[in-house]
């Protein structure tokens, strides 16, 4: 059995047991390379990395690392969204076509802004290929997006957009913004650099890519030491390349996960999946939301409506692609039985396939993130990011 890693970085009087559950997800749940970051307001207490950036088990992960998030990136997106409301340029209730005009096509006219970012939109896929490399054609994508048919009378379901959501918001923020900036853009201009943080939607070229990890796929045996949350039915139509899931996550066709972390795949905006980052600069944004720190371009009332509390009842709970009760809320997730996380229901986080995990907990004006790099199997709640989160939590209770 080979020494467990080192932990480097430094946590807070009080945080101590998030160290020994990092250490565990070594010892316990093949943990190859990870870092976890948690910020109250603008103080960091919990800073910590350890393992390996490649797959070879030869390059250290170091305090700068950056990895692949995938749908981790929602949030920041979200965000930026949340900006464009407090500008006045965008009303989360109003129809999409109301700056999109030719998004109206095939009945699509009175879907909301709100549908649209909180996947009940019934656009998780499209119906033609789309590669990534395709993707750097704004335009031409645009004109796919709007030409698109739901699968189900908006409004009256919802179900996972895992790629196609980020797409739609990043064209509906281009058409808004008076600059017509991209998403990506407008969230380095605005969230980014004036917080001094490493997160990317589209990695510029002068960003080193030996700065992010590789990421590594669980398979063989390992699925059955550390995997015993794999969603069987995802799982099957996945294998018989299938099913509506299958068919989500292929729209458009970006590769497999596990080769995420190349150039092609980083610099090309896709917002619902594309971002790269540290764990740091995800707890840093989403911690000056939860503690109101005034860092971000939100208004305070815009805030308060990302942490209303879960109002189940909108939608049935049954998540049409993730096949798993599911709550979203102005484009982030909020907590649920089946997934529990925060303090209170005041939580709005989201989370990344492989386990990367980010969220802001309002009650304790805490902001916590986790990436890992090898990727874990759980729909929504991995183990290695729970017992993280979990014990964060713990260590604010009195």
């Amino acid at each position: 059995m080979s020494a467990l890693p080192a932990v480097h970085g430094d946590v807070d009087s009080g945080f101590g047991p998030v160290a020994d559950a990092f250490r565990r997800n070594f010892a316990r749940r093949g943990e190859i390379g990870a870092a976890v970051a948690v910020y109250l307001g603008d103080r960091p207490v919990v800073d910590l990395w350890a393992g390996h950036r490649d797959r070879g088990r030869t390059l250290p992960w170091e305090r700068d690392t950056m990895a692949p998030v995938f749908s981790t990136t929602k949030g920041m997106a979200a965000f930026v969204l949340a900006e464009a409301v407090s500008r006045g340029l965008l009303d989360y209730d109003a129809p999409v076509a109301r700056y999109w005009p030719e998004f109206a096509a095939h009945g699509k006219e009175s879907i909301t802004v709100r549908q649209l970012i909180d996947h009940q939109a019934g656009l998780p896929e499209l119906d033609r290929v789309v590669r990534l490399r395709d993707l750097a054609d704004l335009d031409a994508v645009a004109a796919i997006l709007a030409d698109q048919k739901p699968l189900w009378r908006p409004g009256t379901r919802h179900g996972y957009h895992p790629i196609t959501a980020g797409l739609y918001q990043g064209e509906l923020i281009r058409r808004i913004d008076p600059r017509g900036r991209t998403l990506g853009r407008i969230f380095a201009e605005r969230f980014a650099d004036p917080l001094g943080v490493d997160f990317f939607i589209g990695l510029p070229a002068d960003v080193p890519m030996d700065r992010v990890a590789e990421l590594s796929a669980t398979t063989g045996l390992d699925l059955l030491r550390y995997e015993r949350e794999v969603p069987l039915r995802i799982a099957f139509q996945l294998y018989a390349k299938r099913g509506a899931t299958y068919r989500a996550l292929n729209s458009p066709r970006l590769g497999a996960p596990a080769r995420a972390a190349r150039r092609d795949y980083l610099s090309v905006e896709h917002p619902g999946s594309g971002g790269v980052g540290t764990a740091r600069a995800l707890a840093r944004v989403y911690a000056a939301a939860a503690a109101r720190t005034g860092e971000l371009p939100i208004d305070n009332a815009i805030l308060d409506r990302l942490a209303t509390a879960d109002t189940p009842g909108e939608v049935p709970p049954r998540d049409l692609i993730l096949h798993t009760p599911s709550h979203y809320h102005l484009g982030f997730r909020k907590p649920t039985p089946t997934f529990p996380f925060g303090s209170t229901p005041h939580a709005y986080g989201t989370t990344g396939f492989g386990g990367s995990t980010a969220f802001a907990d309002p009650t304790t004006g805490l902001g916590f993130a986790y990436i890992p790099t090898r990727l874990g199997t759980a729909v929504l709640d991995d183990p290695r990011a729970r017992t993280l989160h979990h014990t964060t939590i713990h260590c604010t209770k009195p």
